[in-house]
């Protein structure tokens, strides 16, 4: 395969990816901006429309970063070289600290901004326990049947994974994608118990952009993987 083959399968779909971010920045710079609420409130002397944009901007860190990982493996064998035989440990070393870093800075958010939802508190957290059991239904599910390295995207890296057949066991057998279809609404729980309705914007934003993810990145992937194309 030469250089501009390979080129052209790094960047495949990326100019979707971009224009799709485009439109969600350009959706939540004008949510920020006509709703008072962003503009009131601190946690730790930084103020929640800090806080907000850091929530923006880190899921946008993360998902660059699995994109560029999974791309540079599967296309040019990138990693290894870089990394030795430790490459997959080093991508799962990161990849835990961006995606952990996801909720906190939600939470802190929804700390910065509690009370700016308006209704009733009590439904909110009912709403918040209600998101919770599909939550833990998925990392019960993930442990039991899919497996965490799968769930980090090993197969990119480990040719072995290929082979194994698709999950549907546990809440795979809900949504062919249960991970992003349930297990994104961890993010909507700090918002909904304090009542934060900034934290639930930020919350929406990462739900929307992990499927841009999965269309401009994960799903061309697979069908590489898989041997579909």
């Amino acid at each position: 395969m030469n250089e501009t083959s390979k080129t052209a399968l790094f960047l495949e779909r990326q100019w979707l990816h971009a224009l799709a971010l485009m439109a969600l920045l350009v959706g939540a710079w004008f949510v920020a901006w006509s709703c008072p609420c962003f503009h009131r409130g601190e946690f730790w002397g930084i103020s929640t429309w800090t806080w907000f944009w850091i929530a923006i901007e880190v899921p946008i860190l993360h998902q660059v970063f699995v994109a560029l990982f999974w791309r540079a493996q599967l296309h040019t064998d990138l990693v290894p070289r870089l990394f030795g035989r430790y490459g997959f440990e080093v991508y799962a070393t990161l990849f835990t600290i961006l995606i952990l870093a996801r909720p906190m800075v939600i939470t802190i958010l929804a700390l910065s901004s509690e009370g700016s939802l308006v209704g009733n508190p009590t439904l909110f957290e009912v709403l918040a326990v209600v998101a919770a059991i599909p939550v833990l239904y998925l990392f019960y599910s993930v442990a039991r049947f899919f497996g965490f390295k799968r769930a980090y995207g090993i197969d990119h890296f480990d040719l072995s994974y290929r082979s194994l057949p698709f999950v549907r066991e546990g809440i795979f057998r809900f949504a062919g994608n249960a991970m992003y279809t349930f297990g994104f609404l961890i993010l909507y729980i700090p918002g909904l118990w304090l009542a934060s309705r900034t934290a639930i914007v930020a919350a929406l934003f990462n739900h929307l952009y992990i499927w841009v993810h999965y269309f401009t990145v994960e799903k061309p992937d697979m069908r590489r993987i898989c041997g579909s194309d």
